[in-house]
């Protein structure tokens, strides 16, 4: 909105408002509205998961609705953003439901839920952009047939928001995490001047969550819920496909795919093939490092942030070669 009174040289300090905005919005709303989010009953399963109980949970449509906020103020939106941003905010809201339930959503509804929202971001992509895709790193380009491209951008979305909700379970590893992909995805669309409408809604995303982590690093006074791992991984998946690079989704969040992704492969295997895998394999593998490694919550954030770095440094430095 604010774009369309600015132009000049004076774009840039309103581009840096907005990020300033974004994340003072979301310091200040979670300090204001934080008590009246439901409170979390502790996880009977995860390691030292009832220190967790009696924390408020579900502060995802905090930080979600503050980028909502900070986006329609400060940046410069089409209609296909715009549709991103509503299913962002549809993914909270799902997320928020559940963790408000008194009893918590069965796997089928939310599985459901989100291969809904799947399907309407792969045919929302599709309806402002191509199905050309570039093999990153080789330079090599692929035309993909219409209805493949949405059942891969489908499996795309679905893995994203599941891993990225699987791997919340330590203060501030889910939300760091996702800055260091987002980054990572923003300096792959600088090198690949991928032009400033998108990349910089990354930006406001990731202020937000930076705005969230204020109040969630360890000891965390509250958590996020379902309502902001399962908008965070929404947008990861959409800031990836906007790349026209979607196989650059597994080195820039490969930490969240191993953490979230191997207990579900488990959990899969076991239910439809009755296959054990990786039984001496706690998981998600945050409890895995700290109740077998013995490491601390702080150890794992930091252990598993530094592997994600180095990550990202090796995929923006070969993309720009």
């Amino acid at each position: 909105m604010l774009h369309l009174i600015v132009s000049g040289d004076r774009t840039s300090l309103l581009a840096l408002g907005g990020i300033l905005f974004a994340f003072v919005a979301t310091v200040l709303a979670t300090a204001k509205l934080g008590e009246y989010l439901p409170r979390d009953e502790g996880r009977e399963f995860a390691h030292d998961g009832k220190l967790s109980a009696g924390k408020p949970r579900g502060a995802g449509i905090i930080f979600v609705l503050a980028f909502v906020a900070a986006a329609l103020l400060f940046a410069p939106l089409n209609v296909e953003m715009i549709i991103y941003m509503l299913l962002v905010v549809v993914c909270m809201i799902t997320g928020y439901l559940d963790d408000a339930a008194k009893t918590p959503w069965g796997e089928v509804r939310k599985g459901f839920l989100d291969l809904c929202v799947a399907v309407l971001t792969a045919m929302n992509f599709l309806k402002f952009n191509s199905s050309r895709i570039e093999l990153a790193f080789f330079n090599v380009w692929l035309d993909i047939p219409r209805w493949l491209f949405i059942v891969l951008a489908v499996i795309l979305v679905w893995v994203s928001v599941n891993v990225t909700n699987c791997s919340d379970g330590v203060d501030g590893l889910s939300g760091t995490l996702t800055i260091i992909t987002l980054t990572t995805i923003y300096m792959v669309d600088r090198v690949l001047n991928a032009g400033n409408r998108f990349p910089y809604l990354i930006l406001l995303f990731a202020a937000c969550i930076l705005g969230y982590l204020w109040y969630n690093a360890t000891p965390s006074r509250l958590m996020m819920g379902d309502a902001g791992s399962r908008a965070m991984g929404l947008f990861i998946s959409i800031a990836i496909l906007k790349t026209n690079r979607p196989f650059l989704y597994i080195p820039v969040a490969l930490v969240l795919i191993l953490d979230g992704g191997l207990g579900l492969i488990k959990i899969f295997l076991l239910r439809f093939f009755k296959i054990h895998v990786l039984t001496k394999v706690r998981t998600p593998l945050h409890d895995h490092v700290r109740k077998i490694l013995g490491w601390s919550n702080t150890q794992t954030v930091f252990r598993f942030a530094i592997i994600q770095i180095l990550l990202a440094v090796a995929v923006v430095y070969g993309i720009g070669m």
